[in-house]
């Protein structure tokens, strides 16, 4: 397999991702804006700043990968709305997906887009599709992962765009960590039902993603977990049943519990049959996911 380039090694998904590549044998080199690298694997690591497209282009000149999988992004949703953030929200996740897409093209290497159904305007039951451009986004973090997007297709001719939902896995903040913290100082807790869509457990996306990029199988694709359409009030409930934890869990809408800065897609369904007609593996049911995250004790 081609030699691999990381950005945003030190993620949530890069990380996972990283240990996946290299326990294939694949050659991979880990980037990211830290000094470090923060996992065990032995890897070259450059310390990289996406938003400065000199930088990109010497380092990817000079590591010349057959494959770069584009992990780093700014995903804090609700603070990406903050006036004071919008300038390095859009630097990050515009302007370095941009400098990542030119640079691959320099040098000839496939492109893997980390994406999000928030591209979409969140309305409707209807699971959304790969090739849908009914974009519109609700906020200014889907706003900034679509104009990724399209900077991806501008530049280049060979791409994966993967697009995913509900993210959760060790090394990082997540919803099952919060729910399971949440749970040891409150009896009750209030979960929005009327958002809907599937959770994606990072180790299950990172098999999947090495099993794309050994492939040029390109185009547009949707992953998330199988196991069907839940709600976050679904996923909390699980969660507490799983991990054995006593709580009382209220059903609420959107309007009701409020809080959040960042408008929230109620539909977050979407589509993931591309995958099985490109002869992927889906990944596995939502519910054994959550059995594997919760025992490897990360909570």
């Amino acid at each position: 397999m081609h030699k691999v380039l990381i950005t945003g090694a030190n993620g949530q998904l890069g990380r996972d991702l990283m240990h996946e590549l290299t326990s294939r044998g694949v050659q991979c080199i880990a980037s990211d804006i830290q000094e470090k690298y923060a996992g065990d694997e032995q890897c070259e690591y450059l310390q990289l700043d996406i938003t400065n497209s000199e930088a990109v282009n010497a380092a990817l000149s000079s590591a010349r990968p057959g494959r770069v999988i584009h992990c780093a992004a700014w995903t804090a949703v609700d603070s990406a709305e903050d006036e004071a953030n919008r300038e390095k929200v859009y630097a990050v996740n515009v302007t370095g997906t941009e400098n990542i897409a030119k640079a691959c093209a320099e040098i000839n290497a496939v492109m893997t887009y980390i994406s999000t159904d928030y591209i979409f305007d969140g309305t409707g039951t209807r699971a959304w599709q790969p090739d849908d451009e009914n974009y519109s986004p609700l906020n200014y973090y889907g706003f900034t992962k679509l104009q990724g997007e399209l900077a991806v297709k501008k530049y280049l001719r060979d791409y994966f765009i993967v697009r995913i939902a509900w993210v959760f896995g060790a090394n990082g903040n997540n919803f099952v960590r919060t729910m399971l913290k949440l749970a040891k100082t409150h009896d009750t807790l209030r979960v929005v039902n009327d958002q809907i869509g599937t959770p994606t457990y990072t180790p299950d996306l990172s098999r999947l993603l090495a099993d794309m990029n050994a492939t040029e199988k390109f185009g547009i694709y949707h992953a998330t977990n199988e196991g069907g359409f839940i709600s976050w009030y679904d996923f909390a409930r699980e969660i507490f049943s799983q991990a054995g934890v006593n709580v009382n869990v209220i059903p609420v809408t959107t309007a009701e519990y409020g809080l959040s800065k960042a408008k929230r897609p109620g539909n977050s369904r979407l589509d993931k049959s591309k995958l099985i007609t490109a002869g992927f593996t889906p990944l596995p049911d939502w519910r054994d996911a959550l059995r594997r995250y919760l025992a490897n004790g990360t909570n």
